[in-house]
């Protein structure tokens, strides 16, 4: 897989983890013995994938592994997801896949990223309320809305619910662009940053263009009509975003009863 990149969103100050980010990136942040970097690291190798850039923002200093191309987000504090993965801009070329810098998933979830043809590919969590179920005491206080068609093309993501009917699944932060999905990525994110320069985020009206979201930006890909293809799993994978998560996960791990959701040595 020499001719795919992976780009690691690893910008953010993972507040809701502390006192686990007080003093280092949520990247680094340990969970069952290895740093989530470290997970996502070994997993991408494992499907022969090296070509790997980061994206760093928080105490970058301190992540220093060897074979990754670094970028960093200077602006860490004031911006989100979208500006975090523009910093790597010249890296958006060919193929890549793209991964928030809190999951750790299992090989079989890159595995069917890779086999999609699409120009935009994104990971769904098709059995998400059983993660979510084991995470929160009301799953809806969290998920967002997720909307597919008789194709498996997402056409509503990432908008606040209050109707479990909205959620066909949940996107976990895992992505892949290619052939003509780089230029819909590129053009998307330009019309809308020169929007901004007028007072408007036409990604989302909420919030201002800089502290935009992931879910905002692929929304914006569906509203100019361009294919964004739903690319199903059943679990296989985690988010760390809270100490809570961590606390959970570290319990259910200790007592053998995380299987259901991941294999971490599958």
């Amino acid at each position: 897989m020499n001719d795919i990149k992976v780009i690691i969103l690893a910008a953010g100050e993972g507040k809701r983890l502390r006192p686990l980010t007080e003093n280092k990136p949520k990247c680094l942040v340990k969970v069952f013995g290895k740093s989530i970097l470290e997970w996502q690291l070994e997993i991408f190798r494992k499907s022969s994938i090296s070509n790997i850039h980061i994206v760093t923002g928080y105490k970058s200093e301190q992540i220093t592994l060897s074979k990754l191309n670094y970028f960093k987000n200077e602006k860490y504090s004031t911006t989100n997801m979208v500006e975090t993965l523009f910093c790597a801009r010249e890296e958006i070329e060919g193929a890549v896949i793209v991964s928030y810098g809190d999951i750790i998933f299992e090989s079989k979830v890159i595995d069917e990223l890779l086999k999609s043809k699409e120009d935009i590919s994104v990971i769904i969590d098709k059995k998400w309320d059983v993660l979510w179920d084991v995470r929160f005491n009301d799953p809806l206080s969290d998920a967002e809305s997720l909307r597919l068609d008789n194709s498996n093309n997402i056409i509503e993501i990432g908008k606040k619910i209050d109707n479990i009917d909205k959620i066909q699944g949940q996107f976990i932060g895992l992505m892949k662009f290619q052939g003509e999905g780089i230029k819909a990525l590129k053009k998307t994110y330009e019309l809308a940053k020169k929007e901004s320069k007028k007072g408007k985020n036409v990604l989302n009206d909420h919030l201002p263009f800089e502290k935009s979201y992931m879910t905002d930006l692929i929304q914006g890909l569906i509203n100019k009509n361009y294919k964004v293809k739903a690319v199903l799993i059943n679990n296989g994978w985690l988010e760390l975003d809270s100490y809570e998560d961590y606390k959970i996960y570290e319990k259910m791990n200790n007592e053998n009863n995380l299987k259901h959701i991941i294999d971490l040595d599958p």
